[in-house]
């Protein structure tokens, strides 16, 4: 046990010592370069108007609508005007899924319209709508507890609070098909947030393979309140629900991509970005414009203060995050063999407000220092912490740059105080004016430092 205990202790000193080690080389090296990344990013509103334009200008860009073309197009000249070299498309086929007219209203006890939201990808009602009695339930539990019987003919409602996004999420995308698996006619999902000011919140759900497709749609945490309370004191509630959800044939779109070429390797890369799609409500700020645009920014500071870093960083706009996330997958077809020269991936889409730092996947396995690079990252973000943007923390990495994450490739997710990003997440109310301007441009900082450090390290 002593033994043990003395080579846990020397084990833990090593990691203590490479991490200091990694520290003094990155302030040495790249303080300078860093608060010169910082400095700029703070005076500079060249990104804050590039997403003013996408947000007011060209507005909500679902997957196959001729907004998402009408951006694509615009984003390559901006990339083009910023500066960038290889600006180019990615061709990608996307899905393109049609919200159609939609409501919902209570017929019984009272007559009263519903806050709501069709979810994206969601079959139609028939034509007249749907009308059925309400069965709620807060769990996947009491749903199968109630069984086929009990549910049978009739819409069920998710009364789920949020616990986190990861947890909660899980009754808009599989709910439908859990309840067409046991009889149900449709499904009403309380809205994946924390507050509510009886705004829905869409989102994507999957059917699976076997059960029926039947309509699902999200309502205000106040209805979906409302409505529980009433079945919980045993009044009967009847909904009517009509939805003119369909799909069309799949559309032509594309990633946008341009790079500042590496001055050593140009070969080698760094790829960072968010998506450029959003759902069809709001203006898509924070999700993902922010993203976008604080990655061009990035990279576009770069070439302002003549920055020129050892490998290529490549801003990358993936398209079909939001349903269907093809993006992401055709970016890694077109790279084919050369991800293995990529350094690291970087993706922001968590929301624009106040950025703390980054979660990393480092991955594991024969060969894979983890640790090392844990232990760099870190060293890296220490950078950032006079704007206190430097935890670096262990994470999941982010839907676009999943494909790379899978194949070996360290992923970074920028990630912020999400003090209000749930609030707005895929509503009506995600537009320019809830981007608070001192936080997007730190923002753009934090990418710029993590991304241009990533690019330079000296081995």
């Amino acid at each position: 046990m002593l033994l043990r205990s003395a080579l846990l202790s020397v084990a833990i000193l090593m990691v203590a010592g490479a991490q200091t080690g990694n520290m003094a080389t990155v302030a040495a090296r790249y303080t300078g370069d860093a608060n010169k990344l910082i400095d700029a990013a703070m005076k500079d509103d060249t990104a804050l108007n590039r997403l003013e334009y996408l947000c007011y200008r060209i507005g909500n860009r679902l997957s196959g609508s001729p907004a998402l073309e009408e951006a694509v197009k615009w984003s390559a000249a901006e990339m083009t005007r910023a500066g960038l070299s290889n600006v180019r498309t990615i061709p990608v086929k996307v899905p393109h899924w049609v919200r159609g007219a939609e409501s919902a209203e209570m017929l019984e006890p009272a007559h009263k319209p519903l806050f709501m939201l069709g979810l994206g990808n969601s079959s139609a009602t028939a034509a007249g709508g749907i009308t059925a009695e309400v069965v709620t339930v807060s769990s996947f539990n009491e749903l199968e507890q109630l069984g086929r019987a009990k549910l049978e003919g009739k819409i069920v409602l998710y009364d789920v609070p949020f616990t986190t996004y990861s947890e909660t999420v899980l009754y808009r995308s599989s709910g439908a098909s859990r309840a067409a698996h046991l009889g149900a006619v449709a499904v009403l999902v309380r809205s994946v947030t924390p507050r509510s000011l009886r705004d829905p919140h869409t989102g994507s759900l999957s059917y699976g393979a076997t059960d029926p497709k039947i309509p699902g749609a999200a309502i205000s945490v106040e209805d979906a309140i409302w409505i529980h309370r009433l079945t919980a004191s045993g009044v009967p509630v009847k909904v009517h629900l009509e939805m003119q959800a369909h799909f069309q044939a799949e559309a032509d779109s594309a990633d946008v991509m341009g790079e500042i070429t590496g001055s050593k390797y140009p070969d080698e890369v760094v790829v960072i970005g968010g998506h450029l799609d959003s759902w069809d409500v709001g203006q898509g700020a924070h999700d993902d414009g922010g993203g976008v645009m604080a990655a061009l920014g990035a990279a576009a500071l770069m070439k302002q203060l003549g920055l020129h870093p050892a490998r290529t960083v490549r801003v990358v706009f993936w398209v079909n995050e939001e349903n269907g996330a093809r993006g992401g997958a055709a970016y890694k077809a077109w790279a084919g063999d050369q991800v293995a020269k990529h350094i690291a991936a970087i993706e922001m889409d968590g929301g624009a407000e106040k950025p703390v730092g980054f979660d990393l996947f480092a991955g594991s396995g024969p060969g894979r220092d983890a640790a090392g690079i844990r232990n760099k990252a870190v060293a890296i973000g220490s950078l950032l912490k006079r704007i206190e943007a430097d935890s670096v923390t262990e994470g999941k990495g982010e839907t676009d740059i999943a494909p790379l994450m899978n194949a070996g490739v360290p992923a970074f997710g920028l990630r912020t105080v999400m003090t209000k990003y749930w609030d707005y997440h895929h509503t009506q109310a995600d537009t320019f004016d809830k981007i608070v301007p001192e936080e997007f441009r730190q923002c753009v900082a934090t990418m710029a430092v993590m991304s241009y450090v990533l690019a330079d390290w000296p081995k």
